[in-house]
């Protein structure tokens, strides 16, 4: 992938992007900036627009009628943007597995460059992540 080569020139800012969660992983995630975490202070801030976004969180599996919503969202963002699938549910399907109506193939959906699995995960795993992303970007 040719993201590689890219430098930061600034902060990370991370948009959220919901698919079809259980909602603990959201909770997780609004916990990262609470001041017992405070990734503000890593240079990382969830901003409200994707279009402002350089990493695009995602959460919740893939179905029928989210997938072409997170996939409008991932065009509008400006590129490169890295996507982060944050929670069991998106890497594997957790509880939601067997579902008719969910998307096989997330790939197809968005290309995702790092999971961060966990039921939820822990908010040191999603910043741990973030900070890798951050040492390749910097090289």
């Amino acid at each position: 992938m040719g993201w590689y080569n890219k430098r930061l020139a600034k902060s990370l800012w991370v948009f959220h992007a919901s698919g079809s969660p259980c909602n603990n992983c959201d909770i997780e995630i609004l916990d990262l900036i609470t001041p017992r975490y405070d990734i503000e202070r890593l240079g990382i801030k969830l901003v409200g627009s994707v279009r402002h976004a350089d990493v695009l969180l995602v959460t919740g599996i893939f179905n029928q009628k989210i997938a072409p919503k997170l996939k409008k969202i991932y065009e509008q963002a400006p590129k490169p943007v890295f996507v982060v699938a944050i929670g069991t549910c998106v890497s594997g399907g957790c509880c939601f597995k067997d579902s008719y109506n969910r998307v096989e193939k997330r790939e197809e959906v968005i290309p995702i460059d790092m999971y961060v699995p966990g039921c939820p995960p822990k908010p040191e795993a999603m910043i741990e992540a973030v900070a890798k992303l951050m040492g390749v970007l910097n090289g």
